[in-house]
């Protein structure tokens, strides 16, 4: 009797099933993953202490998310490192979406100042969502003779190297936008680093330094106490909590510059728990409990993970360029 023989067709074909049903098994426990997702508790790890603006901001984002996806989001604070602590656990936690990182746009320019930074931003970290960005406001001085950008700059000019500008921490988005705003005004000052920005304000208020760009929650108090003057904003519009105090771009043109907020996840994160959680984040910025971010002067714009991915490109690309322009250094 002759013994049957398969075709080489057939074992072609009963190997591409193999192949195919071997692929499929691997990839379900991802997808099963991605369904099931999340069936624990979420860590959110926010990479400065407790207090201040970014933290609050993050906490009211965590309780939503919680809210919305039924699961505990918690908050864990690991400051210290220049904010490079906190991030690296996430670098290095498993990428199924239960570690996330709450960070501010100091994220994206720490590693352009310091090569001991212990991660690779592109590299090992996946984009979620922007959550808010936060106009800045350029505080001055009450004693200072000048109301505006235009009459700062003639001071400056009349007093080349004695105009100072606090900073508080190298790399800040108000230490960036200082910086472009001396490149691009003609301004001569001289910039003074602080460590953080309560002794900088305090400074301002007490006359030591002249000038300083923070958030405007920062000095919105002070503005409204009459303890500084807050001259202009570097949103691209007025600010509906400064409706009076005009912009950097009324007068120099293109000017613009933000601080913002956003949340990441390790890099390999399914993309179906990324899309899911940019999706909840998008639903949390449209609730009541963040109005109130958005009534104090922070601007809340729900959008895709790649409008998010192309919005982090361009923000990286300007703040290397003002680094490097500035020779800025840790």
């Amino acid at each position: 009797m002759t013994p049957f023989r398969p075709s080489k067709r057939r074992l072609l074909s009963a190997g591409f099933q193999v192949a195919l049903a071997a692929a499929l098994g691997s990839a379900a426990p991802f997808a099963v993953a991605a369904d099931a997702y999340p069936s624990q508790t979420i860590k959110m790890i926010i990479p400065f202490p407790p207090g201040g603006t970014l933290d609050a901001v993050g906490r009211t984002v965590a309780q939503r998310l919680g809210e919305q996806l039924g699961k505990p989001v918690i908050v864990e604070n690991r400051p210290g490192g220049n904010a490079t602590i906190g991030p690296g656990a996430v670098a290095r936690a498993p990428a199924d979406g239960y570690t996330l990182l709450f960070n501010a746009s100091t994220f994206l320019s720490g590693p352009m100042i310091s090569s001991a930074v212990p991660y690779k931003i592109e590299k090992d970290f996946q984009p979620i969502a922007l959550v808010a960005k936060a106009p800045l406001s350029v505080a001055v001085n009450k004693n200072l003779p000048f109301d505006d950008i235009k009459a700062m700059v003639q001071y400056a000019k009349a007093h080349p190297g004695k105009m100072t500008f606090a900073v508080g921490s190298i790399a800040s988005a108000g230490h960036l936008s200082t910086e472009q705003l001396k490149h691009s005004a003609g301004l001569n000052a001289l910039i003074v680093p602080y460590k953080g920005t309560a002794p900088a304000f305090q400074d301002l208020i007490g006359g030591q330094i002249d000038a300083f760009i923070d958030p405007v929650l920062g000095s919105l108090q002070y503005h409204k106490a009459g303890m500084l003057k807050v001259i202009a904003t570097t949103a691209k519009a007025r600010v509906p909590s400064l409706p009076d105090v005009p912009t950097v771009a009324e007068t120099v043109p293109g000017f613009e510059f933000f601080s913002w907020y956003g949340l990441w996840a390790p890099a390999g994160t399914p993309a179906a728990i990324v899309t899911r959680l940019n999706k909840e984040v998008n639903i949390a910025l449209k609730s009541e409990a963040m109005a109130k971010f958005s009534a104090q002067g922070l601007q809340l714009e729900p959008q895709s993970v790649d409008a998010f991915v192309k919005f982090q490109k361009a923000e990286t690309d300007k703040y290397q360029k003002i680094v490097t322009e500035s020779d800025i250094k840790l």
